[in-house]
């Protein structure tokens, strides 16, 4: 009967999101404060307030999250929760892998909060705009889609970047090959083919300069074991040494999100409940397409925080 509890990923931001939290708990809300204080600049009037389109810039949007995640963390924590004591693993969906090792102490929440933003800006300066592109292939078999992406790439770059499991992947890569290969998707007989509005192809191979800003980036920080296992997007198989966690990091920027394997790591091995810890409730709804033997909840407000006490109790 193991506890897992997952963060967050980009796509879940919203105006507004763990206000409630801070206004609820001073521990959430020093959170808020250490954040802004990391990163020079009042993010929490961002957070609350917007506007949107500001929000949603990679560069923000990043700590952002992971700022909402750690809040409901503490919030959790201030009422006696332990992370150690409740949680078997930690997983977090791209760049909530950074809230998952924050709030298992991997990294404090002032370096999770700069190392997010230089991972959002090196990863929008990896390409030029408009030279890279996503899109979502709905209902099409993975060997289909990797297909169409070899066919479509042809010396260029295209690739699988998420299996976010429930019959959607999502490819990302240059703008001419991904287009080409939605439509390669959709001949194949997928039910949808969407190109996203995203600003960069995220975890594709041109990505590579912002991972080496990562490497660096992540060598000049302290790191130490997190208090549970982490569930790598990379690899799908936990670990606690902070030198391999550094390592996996590096390689996400590039690698594919392996998402559906995650859940289904966690139902092979005993976890029962998936806590969705932050904003929205995108990986609640994963997961549940991926394993309805799995109860999921979600933890993103005051009143979320109160249930999920009452539940773990």
């Amino acid at each position: 009967m193991a506890v897992a509890f997952t963060f967050p990923g980009q796509g879940s931001q919203a105006v507004g999101m763990g206000k409630d939290l801070a206004e609820a708990f001073p521990e959430a809300r020093r959170i808020f404060q250490e954040v802004d204080d990391a990163l020079g600049e009042n993010l929490s009037k961002l957070i609350w307030e917007g506007p949107e389109e500001t929000l949603m810039l990679t560069a923000n949007a990043q700590p952002a999250l992971m700022a909402v995640s750690l809040a409901a963390i503490r919030a959790l924590e201030s009422r006696g929760f332990s992370l150690k004591g409740k949680g078997a693993y930690v997983a977090g969906h791209s760049l909530g892998e950074y809230s998952a090792l924050a709030a298992a102490g991997f990294v404090s929440v002032a370096d999770a909060a700069r190392l997010l933003r230089i991972r959002g800006n090196a990863m929008q300066a990896a390409v030029p705009a408009g030279e890279g592109a996503m899109a979502a292939i709905i209902g099409l078999e993975q060997a289909d889609v990797e297909a169409a992406c070899a066919e479509a790439a042809k010396g260029s770059v295209c690739q699988i970047a998420n299996d976010n499991g429930g019959g959607q992947l999502v490819i990302s890569g240059a703008r001419a090959a991904v287009e080409l290969a939605a439509k390669l998707c959709t001949e194949k007989g997928a039910k949808r083919a969407l190109m996203l509005q995203v600003s960069a192809p995220f975890h594709s191979a041109l990505m590579a300069p912002a991972a080496n800003v990562m490497r660096d980036a992540l060598a000049g920080v302290t790191k130490n074991a997190p208090v549970v296992p982490v569930l790598s997007n990379v690899t799908v198989s936990p670990t606690s040494d902070p030198d391999e966690i550094a390592r996996r990091l590096v390689e996400q920027i590039t690698g594919r999100v392996r998402w559906r394997e995650t859940v289904e790591w966690f139902g092979a091995n005993g976890v029962t409940t998936l806590y969705e810890i932050g904003a929205g409730k995108v990986l609640s709804g994963l997961a549940r397409r991926i394993n309805r033997d799995i109860a999921t909840a979600s933890v993103g407000s005051a009143a979320e925080v109160e249930a999920t006490l009452a539940a773990l109790a």
